[in-house]
């Protein structure tokens, strides 16, 4: 179950800034995965995916219409600006991967608030958090050419209970970028 904003207007090339914030975390995640820089999961030494327990948060920005090419929000330990879709995707390269996967992790602490800074030309994404680069120039193969774009509410269950992730938005600030001619 999801529930998201979503603008009226469609956007092909843009520049996005908007603020943010993990107000609270009312529930752990005790399978969060570690994920290096080439977008691989860290493993034992049996082959198993190693989990941490981290606060339980998941929202994000949708680019074009889709889930797909979501910018994530949340508290796992890759930190936010992961684009999910691009990362765990078997049929995309190890390149595309990789750019789909945070740099750096530039969260601030849970109930401080964050900036998103994102550049979307043609299939090419970057995402700067907080001042810092954490994705650069990645491509989105297949990514639409132009979409509305979404603010994500993804509600979490919890013992049987749906919960919600606590994030606010303010300040935001949409610039379309034209086609150079």
């Amino acid at each position: 179950m999801s529930r998201e904003l979503w603008s009226v207007k469609e956007f092909g090339g843009f520049e996005l800034f908007v603020d943010w914030r993990i107000k609270e975390t009312p529930f752990v995640n005790r399978k969060a995965r570690i994920i290096f820089p080439d977008g691989s999961y860290k493993k034992d030494e049996a082959g198993g995916i190693v989990t941490v327990t981290a606060p339980n948060t998941d929202s994000g920005v949708f680019l074009r219409g889709q889930h797909k090419s979501q910018v994530n929000i949340w508290c796992w330990p890759v930190g936010s600006g992961e684009v999910w879709g691009y990362r765990t995707d078997p049929k995309f390269s190890a390149e595309v991967h990789a750019g789909a996967t945070p740099k750096v992790k530039a969260d601030r602490p849970v109930g401080e608030w964050n900036t998103f800074h994102i550049v979307m030309k043609g299939d090419r994404l970057t995402v700067t958090l907080n001042d810092k680069l954490v994705i650069d120039h990645a491509q989105l193969p297949g990514v639409p050419a132009k979409g509305p774009l979404a603010l994500q509410l993804h509600p979490e269950r919890h013992d049987g209970e749906w919960g919600v992730s606590l994030v606010q938005f303010r300040n935001i600030w949409i610039k379309e970028l034209t086609a150079p001619k």
